[in-house]
């Protein structure tokens, strides 16, 4: 049985997944997120509010059995209060560090202490953003915890390397998916996001990806070997 643990399994992206994972009756997935209106034989949900860290760290990885491999894809992501620093709001920057990058460390670092003595391949695939790689106006804390999720992942790359463990990790750009993320960006102001006419056109063009059409570029990082030697990458890796 494969085993996957999806934050953000409610909706866009995380949504997709799952149920594109769960057409194969060898998969079982664990979905955590605040609300779930979901079901199916192989599904368990958790609810979990990421942002709140003290429910985060005493979150315990299940016992498993008969286990062929064990998948950690921290998806959830929020992009927060689109503003120029000194105008974002404050409680908005610790929501966004902990939901983008405390809650997935602390996930990471519990699923490692859990499944260490596994014999079965582990992968942990992070959902990052080209916007952790570019500087973007107004989405300053945004491009931060992404950036430091490409970081942390090259960093447990080197350990696992280290390690000799039979532990992959990556790190992954999605590319720019139709999801309520890009409904609140495109609420924002010019003032605090100059390329603002840019993501409406993207809507108004039909050139978001639908988050079913990524989730099957995703599920090809996490079964096919040849697409995870790099721990930086992107769909856009992926030739058609």
């Amino acid at each position: 049985m494969n085993y996957f643990f999806i934050t953000g399994s409610s909706q866009g992206l995380g949504l997709s997944l799952t149920k594109l994972l769960l057409k194969d009756n060898n998969n079982f997935v664990y979905g955590f997120s605040r609300n779930n209106d979901f079901s199916h034989q192989n599904y368990q949900h958790t609810t979990l509010d990421l942002g709140d860290l003290n429910k985060v760290k005493t979150f315990q990885f299940p016992v498993l059995s008969n286990t062929d491999s064990i998948v950690l894809i921290n998806n959830a992501g929020i992009v927060g209060d689109v503003n120029y620093v000194g105008k974002v709001n404050n409680d908005e920057i610790i929501k966004s560090y902990s939901i983008n990058l405390i809650a997935p460390s602390i996930l990471t670092n519990n699923f490692i202490a859990s499944y260490t003595s596994s014999n079965s391949d582990k992968l942990i695939l992070n959902i990052s953003s080209g916007a952790g790689r570019s500087a973007i106006d107004g989405w300053n804390v945004y491009c931060a915890t992404k950036a430091g999720l490409d970081m942390f992942s090259q960093v447990l790359k080197e350990e696992a390397l280290i390690n000799g463990s039979n532990l992959n990790i990556l790190s992954l750009a999605p590319g720019i998916i139709d999801t309520g993320m890009q409904e609140t960006i495109r609420t924002s102001s010019k003032e605090g996001f100059s390329n603002i006419e840019r993501f409406i056109e993207y809507k108004e063009n039909g050139d978001l990806a639908q988050p079913e059409d990524t989730a099957t570029i995703v599920a090809r990082f996490i079964f096919e070997k040849g697409l995870q030697q790099n721990v930086i990458c992107s769909v856009r890796d992926v030739s058609e």
